[in-house]
């Protein structure tokens, strides 16, 4: 039975939603694409304009899962800064995302990037990184570290 569906999201793009109610801590799917270093990674992104999408998983060990490579609907989550997932990386690289909360047949599925950047100073860069999630207490940024 599918889980989930990709369709538009009124928060940004395309979004990952809910065929059917979930449960707290239930895996979803996982993360897939293709495993790459961050340097590659980048450099394909800048060449080939992928502005817009972070489809780009960091991995504890300094790789990249590249879900513009193979990747599945997982690389269609929406960043959150209250999210109803979280993403779970397993001893073998791998990455799933499991549910925080019940989630209701419908409803789309979020989790936080925590993402970071090279000078989180730079307005420029960080405004690349707005947040559209509407969440009461929302930083305003899909970046780990915000002063």
């Amino acid at each position: 039975m599918r889980r989930v569906i990709v369709r538009r999201s009124p928060v940004h793009g395309k979004g990952v939603f809910a065929m059917h109610a979930l449960s707290a801590g239930e895996r979803v799917l996982e993360y897939k694409g293709e495993i790459t270093t961050w340097r590659n990674a980048v450099r394909r992104h800048q060449r080939e304009g992928v502005e817009g999408h972070t489809f780009l998983f960091g991995l504890s060990d300094g790789r990249v899962i590249d879900g513009s490579r193979g990747g599945n609907s997982a690389r269609w989550l929406n960043h959150a800064c209250q999210p109803n997932c979280e993403a779970i990386e397993d001893e073998r690289g791998r990455v799933f995302i499991h549910t925080l909360r019940p989630i209701d047949a419908g409803e789309e599925l979020f989790f936080d990037y925590l993402l970071a950047v090279d000078d989180p100073e730079d307005e420029e860069a960080r405004a690349q990184y707005a947040c559209a999630c509407t969440a009461l207490d929302c930083r305003r940024s899909m970046l780990a570290d915000v002063p």
